[in-house]
């Protein structure tokens, strides 16, 4: 078995495609448009199955919002320099919400982000990355 994607729904299809690749650097792979079911899809990465997991970014045409709710926690991006990325987001126009520094009661180095529809994001450091 093996991880594919990982769906969000968004409010604003475009919004969110220019974060993920002009803020969070990643790459729009395909797009579709689905207007007979009322719903378009972006999918983004940073490289495409199978080798990576995906992102897949659900608009429901007519939806602006969602409430994540108490069940989603957050998806993690590897990066070579936490604080590095935090600066580059932060510049970008994205919003970081825990700046870079040590996981409670461990070393390893995270961050978090959130995105437009106020998911969030993990950075974890992997110098090796």
């Amino acid at each position: 078995m093996r991880l594919l994607h990982t769906m969000l729904r968004v409010g604003d299809l475009q919004r969110s495609i220019d974060f993920y690749t002009q803020v969070m650097g990643m790459t729009l792979l395909r797009q579709s448009e689905n207007p007979s079911q009322d719903y378009s899809l972006a999918f983004l990465g940073y490289g495409r199955n199978p080798e990576h997991a995906e992102l897949e970014l659900t608009y429901n045409h007519g939806v602006s919002s969602y409430e994540p709710g108490t069940a989603y926690g957050h998806i993690a991006i590897g990066v070579p320099d936490a604080r590095a990325a935090c600066d580059k987001i932060r510049a970008g126009g994205g919003n970081v919400t825990r700046e870079a520094g040590p996981v409670k009661g461990g070393t390893t180095v995270i961050a978090f982000v959130t995105d437009p529809d106020g998911y969030k994001i993990e950075l974890i450091e992997r110098p090796n990355l």
